[in-house]
C-alpha cells in the first residue's frame, strides 16, 4: 500500500490537477479569513471551504490514470487497493491543505470571540478548528468516492453531482459538516469552544462506508 500511496501521489503532484483546487482554498481564504477576525469563526469559514476542496481532490485522484496505467496497476496490487490508494491519496492532500488553513487562521486571527469581549483560548480552539477541518475533508472524501468512477459510470454526472451534494450538507442542519461548523460559528459569538467530537466520529463511518463501497465496485467494474 505504501507504495501505491507513493505512486498515486506522484501522479497527483506530476499531473498538476491539483492547482486548480488549491487555488480555490487559497482564494476561499483570502476572502472569508479576515485580519483580526474571530479566530472560531476563521476556523469555520476555512473548515467549510475543504468540503467541497475535498470532493474536487478525490475526483481529481480517481480519474487521474490512464487507462492503461490503472488496468496495469490493478492487475498488479488489486483494483479495490488501487482506488483506495486513490481516495487515501486525495484525503491526504486534504489534510495538508487543512493545516494550511489553520496556519492562516492563527497568525491573522484575533483569539476573542465574535464581540471581540470574551478572549478565547488559542490551542483549545485550533484543535477545535483542526477536528472540524478533519471532517469536512472525510465528509467530501465520501462524496467524491460516491460521485465518480466506478459508483457513477458516466464522468459527465460526476462534477454537478459531487458539487451539489457538497453545498447541501454545507447547509443542511442533519449534515455533520454542517454541525462541525455551525458549533465553531455559534460558539465564536459567546467566546465558547465546542469541540466537534460527534461530527467528526459520523464523517469518519461515512466516510469508510463511501470508500467501501467505491472499492468493491472498482474490482467489479475494472
Amino acid at each position: 500500500m505504501i507504495a501505491l500511496l507513493r505512486y498515486q501521489a506522484a501522479l497527483l503532484a506530476g499531473s498538476h490537477r491539483w492547482l486548480p483546487p488549491v487555488i480555490f482554498y487559497a482564494a476561499f481564504l483570502a476572502i472569508g479569513v479576515q485580519s483580526g477576525g474571530p479566530i472560531l469563526d476563521a476556523f469555520g469559514w476555512a473548515a467549510g471551504g475543504l468540503l467541497p476542496v475535498a470532493v474536487w481532490l478525490t475526483r481529481v485522484c480517481v480519474t487521474n490514470e490512464p487507462p492503461a496505467a490503472r488496468a496495469c496497476a490493478a492487475a498488479a496490487a488489486g483494483p479495490g487497493r488501487v482506488h483506495f490508494s486513490c481516495v487515501l491519496t486525495a484525503t491526504g492532500a486534504g489534510l495538508l491543505l487543512a493545516l494550511l488553513g489553520m496556519a492562516v487562521v492563527l497568525l491573522m486571527s484575533d483569539p476573542r470571540s465574535a464581540d471581540h469581549q470574551v478572549h478565547v483560548p488559542v490551542l483549545p480552539a485550533a484543535g477545535a478548528g483542526l477536528l472540524a477541518a478533519l471532517a469536512c475533508v472525510l465528509m467530501g472524501t465520501a462524496i467524491g468516492a460516491l460521485c465518480n468512477w466506478p459508483v457513477l459510470r458516466s464522468p459527465g454526472w460526476g462534477i454537478p453531482t459531487g458539487l451539489t451534494a457538497a453545498l447541501l450538507l454545507l447547509v443542511l442542519g442533519a449534515s455533520p459538516a454542517n454541525a462541525a461548523v455551525t458549533g465553531l460559528v455559534t460558539g465564536s459569538a459567546h467566546g465558547t469552544i465546542s469541540t466537534p467530537w460527534l461530527p467528526l466520529a459520523a464523517t469518519v463511518l461515512i466516510a469508510a462506508a463511501a470508500t467501501a463501497v467505491a472499492c468493491g465496485l472498482s474490482s467489479r467494474r475494472t
